[in-house]
């Protein structure tokens, strides 16, 4: 496993390294989604490049979507006006609109184009190779040294008050044609989504975790490692799509950034007002379960996550629902999905091995390894059709027993709450 990490978790930490810094820029000017228009662009230089009849890692593909990017980044960088009749992030999100409807109509005409758009998503970043880290190594250490020797002016744009003039389209030129030779670089390999992730959340981590930028930059730094490393990992143990897989860990991460956040602001608030400070929260925790009960009462059939998640803690909820014939179907078809499970899972094994090459099989082997597969999870999906069944069954007694309860407590919960706060002396 190692090994087929290794190269993918370099190109990883190289995409982080840059990214990362260039982040604090865009959230400091206010231009979120500059980064992923000017992927779009880039991509959609890529297509034009496949119709033109060059494979999408070939230095002229580079070359389409670098003047592609260039374009776009002089249109970004000349239109930073004050009081402008147009502000630049709609200018930024019709040239996104317009890139990526364009790229749609290029790809259509292109062979393969469902698999060109999925790679031009979410990259193929498992399929770096030595040379493609070190090419991205010394062209981001080469725009790095120039924002090193450029970094005054360029701070002072991004975090200094709104200005304008000849020499700040100047500096805002060469930020922006830089910007675009990273993102050229970078979504022939990882793919737009994943670039997009890189490049604003490890900055957005950082910024609700820290102030100055030397600690936002370590943060953003170490939050993109962290964060390669964990979707890397649960790409290859689950046999998932890498770039996705990263990307929904990034989201992971910013969650978990932003309830870090908050536990600290409440925390703080106690620290100052003592239990008072919590009765906002409890106020919404009240009418959070009133509605939770409503729902429930009033549609019982719809998804009800907060219920599902208790009853897969504690099943003998839902089993108090259920009829004894019911109970036992219900553990028939758990002890049947768990042994498909075990079975999939270890099936699995064998065919991801397959597929990296590390245990050699046959075609004949590997189609029925695949037909066993599909058997063992069409007889689980059976099984879960079942439990399904049983749930809507056992939600319509649940309705009343549970929902009404709910809505009561919560209802009056919320009432008192409400009254306290508008009365202190109560």
């Amino acid at each position: 496993m190692l090994e087929l990490l290794a190269l993918p978790f370099l190109a990883c930490l190289i995409l982080t390294g840059i990214h990362a810094y260039l982040g604090l820029h865009v959230l400091a000017r206010g231009v979120i989604f500059v980064d992923l228009a000017l992927a779009q662009v880039a991509a959609l230089g890529l297509t034009l490049a496949l119709l033109a009849g060059h494979p999408l890692q070939s230095d002229a593909a580079w070359w389409y979507a670098l003047a592609f990017a260039v374009g776009s980044a002089l249109l970004f960088a000349v239109t930073r006006v004050r009081r402008a009749p147009i502000p630049q992030e709609a200018i930024i999100g019709i040239v996104y609109a317009v890139s990526a409807a364009l790229g749609v109509l290029v790809v259509d005409r292109a062979p393969q184009g469902a698999e060109h758009i999925k790679q031009l998503l979410v990259g193929a970043i498992l399929t770096v190779t030595a040379g493609d880290v070190a090419s991205l190594a010394g062209l981001y250490a080469v725009v790095g040294l120039v924002h090193w020797l450029a970094r005054r002016p360029l701070l002072a744009i991004s975090l200094g008050p709104e200005s304008v003039g000849p020499r700040v389209v100047a500096w805002d030129a060469l930020f922006y044609v830089s910007f675009a030779v990273v993102v050229t670089s970078s979504v022939r390999l990882a793919g737009v989504l994943l670039v997009f992730s890189f490049l604003v959340v490890p900055a957005a981590v950082a910024a609700l975790l820290a102030t100055g930028i030397a600690s936002r930059l370590a943060i953003g730094w170490t939050v993109g490692a962290a964060v390669s490393l964990a979707g890397l990992l649960a790409s290859y143990r689950w046999d998932l799509p890498t770039g996705a897989t990263i990307v929904a860990a990034f989201g992971a991460a910013l969650a978990l950034a932003a309830a870090l956040r908050g536990a600290r602001s409440v925390a703080t608030a106690v620290r100052r007002r003592g239990a008072r400070a919590l009765r906002p929260l409890a106020l919404g925790v009240a009418v959070v379960i009133a509605l939770a009960g409503a729902l429930l009462a009033l549609l019982p059939g719809m998804d009800h996550v907060w219920l599902d998640a208790v009853e897969a803690v504690a099943p003998s909820i839902q089993d108090a629902f259920l009829t004894p014939t019911e109970r036992g179907v219900r553990r028939s078809s758990r002890e049947a999905i768990e042994r498909s499970q075990a079975m999939v899972s270890e099936a699995s094994a064998l065919q991801r091995d397959a597929q990296w090459g590390t245990r050699p099989l046959d075609e004949t082997q590997k189609e029925r390894l695949a037909q066993f597969l599909a058997g063992r999870r069409e007889l689980a999906a059976g099984d879960r059709m079942v439990l399904q069944t049983l749930r809507a069954h056992a939600r319509q007694r649940q309705r009343w027993w549970l929902g009404l309860p709910m809505i009561t407590l919560g209802a009056g919960a919320a009432f008192a709450l409400a009254w306290r706060r508008g009365n202190p002396s109560g």
